[in-house]
């Protein structure tokens, strides 16, 4: 399946999420893509809308090609591929992904951030696609440990690699497309996939 942007893939998806549009609902988006289909279907389904800021781990010979992630303060979420990475390399990757988060989290919150309330609710966790799903792994680790009553997860489209690895992990999993036609890349599946910058993360909160 192919999309012509994030907005018309979020409103596919809003369509397709409208049967949990229930009482004490968030949206949380993972930024930056994340962001555009998240303001969309909190929107439409009367959602209380956030984010969790996540950062890939990148391989030290193809950063594009993530190791693992880390969200928000919790701990990495990695693979097997990282035992077999120099440890002093790993601590330092480590360390500059808690440095990303923070700066992308004062620059979107200013000095006064709090993490999302998510107890007792319900939260849809929404991404432009999955690849790895590292970075979906970590944002779900991370909402966990904060006791929601029930987790969402929510994307256009998703490897099926990813899926294997998310089942055990999502209360349910909301797709457009089956995994078995992911097209290699998050990107492939768009006519336009710009990137989206941290400005428009900023606009997108400020909007709600």
């Amino acid at each position: 399946m192919r999309f012509y942007d994030r907005s018309e893939a979020g409103q596919i998806l809003a369509d397709k999420l409208s049967r949990y549009k229930v009482k004490n609902l968030v949206v949380l988006a993972l930024p930056r893509g994340g962001v555009v289909l998240g303001a969309i279907i909190a929107k439409r389904l009367g959602a209380a809308f956030g984010i969790v800021i996540v950062q890939k781990l990148g391989h030290p010979f193809d950063p594009e090609y993530a190791l693992g992630a880390v969200a928000e303060d919790d701990e990495p979420v990695v693979g097997d591929e990282t035992d077999k990475i120099d440890k002093i390399w790993y601590k330092k990757v480590v360390e500059s992904a808690r440095q990303e988060i923070k700066r992308r989290r004062k620059l979107y919150f200013g000095d006064i951030y709090t993490a999302p309330n998510v107890k007792g609710k319900s939260v849809i966790l929404v991404d432009d696609g999955i690849a790895t799903g590292f970075t979906f792994v970590a944002a779900v680790q991370f909402i966990k440990n904060r006791d929601p009553k029930k987790i969402i997860m929510a994307a256009p489209v998703a490897s099926e690699e990813s899926v294997n690895m998310l089942q055990e992990l999502a209360d349910e999993i909301v797709l457009l497309d089956d995994p078995s036609d992911f097209l290699g890349s998050v990107g492939a599946h768009y006519d336009r996939f710009e990137q989206i910058d941290d400005q428009e993360v900023i606009d997108y909160l400020q909007s709600e």
